[in-house]
């Protein structure tokens, strides 16, 4: 009897010692997932920060009076320019495509990279737009256009970051 006692003991012991590894692992595993989770979360805002600081002086100075802009045909899309910069302005343009580049890479949802693409689409239709025309001459329906892919690609990446949502009034482009 007591060897039968002591087996049963120790079978307990070694379920229970099991069963205690199981779960600190568990535990683990769900730490490190949301710690990793958490690290992509703020890498992501940061590149996404950056892209949106490179556009805005991108578009700055794609509507400064003095800008120097030539534009060309796009090679394989149709109707869409290509606007290259003088050297003044070559900076803010590589840092633009390389900060959407990033964006790109670490973006985690297909909608944020569509909305960020439309947004880098129509911030190059209006620095295309000024190489013909004086900031107060471009349409303003390619201001409207590229206002809505701002705050569309600002709506995507809330959404992705798992931010509060945030709704947008179409008719004003305010956010309320």
């Amino acid at each position: 009897m007591s060897l039968l006692g002591n087996g049963i003991t120790a079978l307990v012991t070694l379920l229970a010692v099991l069963l205690g590894g199981w779960l600190t692992i568990r535990n683990q595993d769900r730490l490190w997932n949301r710690d990793h989770a958490r690290q992509w979360r703020d890498i992501r805002l940061e590149f996404y920060r950056e892209f949106l600081s490179a556009y805005q002086q991108y578009v700055a100075f794609a509507l400064e009076p003095t800008a120097k802009i030539t534009a060309v045909p796009h090679p394989r899309r149709a109707k869409e320019l290509m606007p290259f910069f003088d050297e003044s302005g070559r900076p803010y343009k590589e840092r633009f495509e390389s900060a959407a580049t990033a964006a790109r890479l670490v973006s985690g949802f297909p909608e944020t990279r569509n909305d960020l693409n439309m947004l880098v689409k129509h911030a190059r239709a209006i620095a295309a737009a000024r190489a013909t025309a004086t900031p107060g001459e471009i349409p303003s329906e390619l201001f409207d256009a590229f206002l809505l892919a701002e705050r569309t690609f600002q709506l995507s990446v809330r959404r992705e970051l798992g931010l509060p949502a945030m709704s947008l009034d179409i008719s004003t482009g305010l956010w309320s």
